[in-house]
């Protein structure tokens, strides 16, 4: 599972081949939570408030490097890092 970002102890990864809608995974400390690309909601789990609002934040920041790298991972291609919140 590609790391694709780091920030403030939420990690963010995205698998190859997953299943749709597009998303990716976020983590933080034992929460996790799978968050779609397009509509930067959470699809799956639940992560305190705090990193919530900033992993949307990044995901509406980054939406269309995510969905590239969506896209690539679905033909097994190469996945990028993506510029972390600072």
């Amino acid at each position: 599972m590609p790391l694709l970002c780091e920030f403030f102890g939420i990690r963010i990864y995205m698998f190859w081949d997953e299943h749709i809608p597009p998303h990716f995974h976020a983590e933080y400390n034992e929460f996790k939570a799978l968050v779609s690309i397009p509509d930067a909601v959470v699809l799956k789990g639940y992560l305190p408030s705090r990193q919530l609002k900033l992993v949307l934040a990044w995901c509406e920041l980054h939406e269309g490097e995510l969905m590239r790298n969506w896209e690539s991972a679905q033909m097994h291609g190469k996945i990028h890092s993506i510029k972390p919140l600072s």
